[in-house]
């Protein structure tokens, strides 16, 4: 069955302009992208074989679209070179839209500002990111930087890597931010320990680490604030 003897409500394009893009299922999208499929399938059925190539599980990813190669979206049959492009262009559309715009002043007020910021890009990652924020005395986010990428449950922090920009910039503050791709945002042990260390190595910078992040699914917890608590016991 091709998409025109769909009816009229299950058609994509209908159902964006009817309802708004939230209602769409991950592949509605896709096949809005991809446009015709081929003799044998839709292009809502070429879309969810696209999907596989993220992932099993029922809730897709989105985020592999921009990991994923042009070589492995054109072995899909009916994904030539022109779609295979389109779909890339939208994964990277997708990952700019998430940062902050250059020239917007981004006041750093707290916890809830650095959730709010990073949230929607780092909650759903399948593996740990670690991002540090350069901000100047005033809290004003200059610069959002990508540390390092790790395992499942883990990532290698260097105090050179986090720091290196900041000296550059002769920033002031910074802030660590990284995801727990579990999706629980409670710091580990060893999380507390890379805080105390980087706390170390930014003083003899004359740099002050104000925060460390951690991102879950829609939830977050400062690293600081954990550290604070256990002192008062």
């Amino acid at each position: 069955m091709r998409l025109k003897e769909l009816p009229n409500l299950e058609r994509p394009y209908e159902k964006l302009e009817l309802y708004g893009e939230e209602k769409l299922t991950n592949s509605e999208l896709l096949a809005i992208i991809i446009k015709t499929g081929t003799k044998e399938e839709t292009a809502i059925q070429i879309a969810q074989r696209v999907l596989m190539l993220g992932s099993r599980e029922e809730v897709v990813n989105l985020n592999f679209l921009q990991e994923i190669s042009l070589q492995e979206l054109m072995q899909i049959k009916g994904i030539g070179k022109v779609k295979a492009i389109q779909m890339k262009a939208v994964g990277e559309i997708a990952k700019r839209i998430s940062k902050p715009i250059k020239n917007q002043k981004i006041m750093i007020r707290g916890t809830e500002d650095v959730a709010n910021l990073l949230m929607s890009e780092m909650k759903q990652e399948k593996r740990e990111l670690v991002k540090i924020l350069i901000l100047n005395h005033k809290n004003v986010l200059l610069k959002i930087k990508d540390i390092s990428f790790g395992g499942t449950n883990y990532a290698v922090v260097a105090p050179k890597e986090v720091f290196v920009d900041a000296v550059k910039m002769q920033a002031e503050r910074v802030i660590l931010v990284h995801n727990h791709p579990s999706g629980d945002p409670t710091p580990s042990r060893q999380d507390c320990e890379i805080t105390k260390r980087l706390q170390v190595a930014a003083e003899i910078l004359g740099i002050e680490l104000i925060d460390h992040v951690i991102i879950g699914n829609n939830k977050y917890e400062s690293v600081f604030s954990r550290l604070r608590n256990e002192r008062k016991r």
